[in-house]
């Protein structure tokens, strides 16, 4: 039997679907495989004893994520917000306040948790201060080096020095922002303040270990792939058969 030329084409075309599908597949099983990994560091990171934030290896590859406590005065004139933070479908800013810490280069930035903003950037940062020395526990974040250092003015998708924002986890903005160089490691503090929320920052929680949308989405591309498969050569029988 014969193929006819328009058969020959609709077979590669599901043919290059078919792959390209599968390819789609393969790639989100290995974002898949990528995610796990991730969440077993994360996991062995947070299960690791408490230590102090000035232990932690100069190296913020290797203490991503560790659980540490830190000691200090909390300096109110330097803080900032974090802007666009949603809670619960609310917008809101998380506090970064600057700590000095005895032992630690640079200034600590403690996120001290979310507050209701209506539009996500402007808040009353008075109205939320608590003691001025505090000892603090959580996870540490790592800053990024996004928005440069040579900038004579803070890039907008960074932050504001009008408004006291960060729009972005970048270091070289927040030192400008808190007037000094600060840690190269941001404390998310995580001790729970639920049931007194209306006088201190919600706390963040720790880190959700979920492993995403991969296994689903390998799961749909692998059955557009069949689906491309099938569906190629059920109408080449059929054009066959005419």
């Amino acid at each position: 039997m014969s193929l006819r030329p328009r058969t020959i084409v609709l077979l590669a075309i599901a043919a290059i679907a078919a792959f390209a599908c599968a390819r789609l597949g393969v790639w989100q099983i290995r974002r898949l495989n990528e995610r796990r990994a991730f969440n077993a560091l994360l996991l062995s990171r947070m299960r690791e004893p408490v230590v102090p934030i000035a232990q932690l290896p100069a190296d913020t590859g290797a203490g991503h994520y560790r659980t540490v406590q830190a000691h200090g005065t909390l300096e109110y004139p330097r803080e900032f917000a974090w802007a666009a933070r949603m809670r619960q479908e609310s917008p809101g800013v998380n506090l970064l306040t600057p700590m000095r810490v005895e032992g630690l280069e640079g200034l600590l930035v403690v996120d001290r948790g979310w507050v209701y903003s209506p539009d996500a950037r402007t808040v009353d940062l008075a109205r939320w201060r608590e003691s001025d020395t505090a000892t603090v526990r959580g996870y540490v974040e790592t800053w990024t080096a996004f928005c440069g250092a040579a900038a004579a003015a803070i890039p907008v998708t960074c932050g504001d020095t009008a408004l006291r924002i960060l729009r972005r986890l970048d270091s070289t903005t927040a030192s400008r922002l808190a007037g000094a160089p600060v840690a190269p490691y941001l404390l998310v503090q995580t001790s729970d303040s639920a049931l007194r929320a209306d006088s201190v920052p919600v706390r963040l929680s720790e880190p959700v270990l979920d492993e995403g949308p991969h296994f689903s989405y390998a799961v749909q591309w692998f059955g557009f792939a069949v689906i491309a498969v099938v569906g190629g050569v059920t109408l080449a029988i059929h054009d066959a058969r005419r």
